[in-house]
């Protein structure tokens, strides 16, 4: 079986997510926001020992604690290609959000690519779609067996990704969520990198920003 918990952490009030094989007790984080002992302790307390860590994109809201997180779990970092140049860009990031520079991120161990990719974990497989607009190197992650969408910064409930940091390209999100999100099905859960779950066909229907 399959258990996702949330935590919803840092300045961003990001959310951050555990999927775990209670057979197997392994874990994969998506979105290592903040407060890395924190994610581990939460996943442990789960009964779980996070073996993987994976990031939607590369803002400082969702990689903030890639670099202790590894340190911890010891386990590998994989972000979309286009993720590694702009991880570099963490402590300006910093200075631009809050007047202080973030630590370094970490060094990815795999890079994604633009095709579909699957990434497995015992009973855990995600299926990447790439997603850019609301930055270059964003990734969607789909996990079709329990039909939940991690879908980062590019939907949320109600409203979309923003586009005005640098690499944002408006058309392209719009783009990008009705040709590759909105054919995962109406049914779709959408957890995303902020705010509350939703559904494709809540969106669908509701979104002002995707209502013709």
């Amino acid at each position: 079986m399959i258990k996702i918990i949330s935590q919803t952490l840092g300045i961003a009030a990001t959310n951050c997510y555990i999927i775990g094989d209670t057979d197997t007790h392994q874990a994969i984080l998506i979105d290592p926001v903040d407060n890395a002992p924190l994610l581990v302790n939460t996943a442990k307390q789960a009964g779980f020992d996070i073996q993987l860590i994976l990031a939607t994109h590369s803002h400082f809201d969702h990689v903030l604690a890639s670099a202790p997180l590894k340190q911890l779990t010891g386990a590998p970092f994989y972000i979309h290609h286009e993720g590694e140049k702009w991880l570099k860009t963490l402590p300006q990031q910093g200075i631009m959000f809050t007047g202080k520079p973030f630590p370094e991120a970490a060094t990815p161990d795999r890079l994604l690519t633009d095709e579909p990719e699957i990434i497995q974990l015992g009973a855990i497989t995600l299926e990447t779609i790439f997603t850019p607009g609301h930055a270059p190197d964003h990734i969607a992650f789909y996990l079709r067996s329990e039909k939940v969408l991690f879908a980062g910064d590019t939907l949320f409930a109600g409203s979309i990704g923003r586009t005005d940091l640098p690499g944002g390209n408006y058309p392209l999100l719009i783009r990008s969520i009705t040709e590759k999100l909105f054919p995962l099905g109406d049914d779709t859960r959408v957890l995303a990198g902020h705010m509350e779950e939703t559904t494709i066909g809540r969106e669908k229907r509701t979104n002002p920003f995707l209502i013709d």
